[in-house]
C-alpha cells in the first residue's frame, strides 16, 4: 500500500491572486487513518471556503482547503502541522511570496497556531482551538492573531484557548479571543455567526476591505478584557 498524500481543493481565483486563505479541519488525537473527502471534519470547513470565495470575488483572494493526509495529530510526529508546511511550499509553488492567513478548527486550530511562524503567513484565525498549557507562542510575533471558542464546548476547553491567547499576547499586540455563548464545538448553531466573523477577519487582514469594526475595537482593548469578547 502506497502512502497517503495530503490533498487540497482551490476555490476563488488561479491566476492574479495577491492572498490565500487556507483552512485546516480538525482530526484526532492518535489516528493513522486516511481523511476522505467526506469526512464531516474536511467537511466543516467547505462552507468558509464558499463564504470567502463569494465576499472576495473579483479581489484575487484564492481559498485552499487542505485534506491532510492522516486524521491524528500523532505527536510526536504532528502530522497535521507537516501537511500544512507542504501546503505552504504549493502555494508559493502557485502564487510566489503572497500573504497567507491560517484558518483551523478544533484540531486545525492547533495546527494552523503550531505553524503560524511560516514567513508566508500574516495572521491565524484558530477556531475552538485543542491547546496544551504549554503550547508554543513566540514564533507569532508580528502575526495577528484572532481565536473564538464557545463556552459550551466539552470538546476542546474554552479556558485553554483564552491561556492561550494571554501568553501570545505578550509576543504580539494583535490578539483577540472571543467567547462564543450558547455554543459548542461543532460550530453549528451560530454557524452564520462564525462565517462572517471569519469572513471579514480572513478579508481584513489581507488588505480586500476594512477589518470588522468588532475585531478591530477588540484588538485595540488590552489584556485580559481584550480576549474576554462576547460574540
Amino acid at each position: 500500500m502506497t502512502d497517503p498524500q495530503p490533498r487540497y481543493r482551490t476555490f476563488g481565483p488561479t491566476t492574479g491572486v495577491r492572498g490565500v486563505v487556507l483552512l485546516l479541519h480538525g482530526g484526532q488525537e492518535r489516528s493513522h487513518a486516511r481523511v476522505g473527502a467526506w469526512r464531516p471534519a474536511y467537511l466543516r470547513m467547505l462552507p468558509f471556503a464558499k463564504a470567502i470565495t463569494r465576499a472576495g470575488a473579483g479581489q484575487g483572494i484564492a481559498v485552499w482547503a487542505l485534506r491532510y493526509r492522516y486524521r491524528g495529530w500523532n505527536a510526536p510526529d504532528r502530522d497535521p502541522v507537516r501537511d500544512t508546511e507542504w501546503a505552504l511550499d504549493q502555494i508559493r509553488l502557485a502564487h510566489g511570496d503572497v500573504p497567507v492567513v491560517l484558518v483551523g478548527h478544533s484540531m486545525g486550530g492547533r495546527t494552523a497556531l503550531r505553524a503560524g511562524g511560516d514567513p508566508s503567513v500574516v495572521a491565524v484565525c484558530a477556531l475552538a482551538p485543542w491547546t496544551k498549557p504549554k503550547e508554543p507562542v513566540d514564533h507569532l510575533v508580528g502575526r495577528t492573531v484572532l481565536i473564538a471558542h464557545g463556552l459550551n464546548d466539552r470538546t476542546t476547553d474554552p479556558e485553554l484557548s483564552f491561556s492561550f491567547a494571554r501568553r501570545a499576547k505578550v509576543v504580539t499586540d494583535q490578539v483577540v479571543h472571543f467567547d462564543v455563548h450558547d455554543e459548542g464545538h461543532a460550530l453549528l448553531r451560530k454557524a452564520d455567526t462564525w462565517t462572517r466573523l471569519v469572513t471579514g477577519f480572513v478579508l481584513g487582514v489581507l488588505g480586500t476591505q476594512p477589518i470588522d469594526p468588532v475585531i478591530t475595537n477588540a484588538l485595540g482593548r488590552p489584556s485580559p478584557e481584550g480576549l474576554r469578547i462576547p460574540l
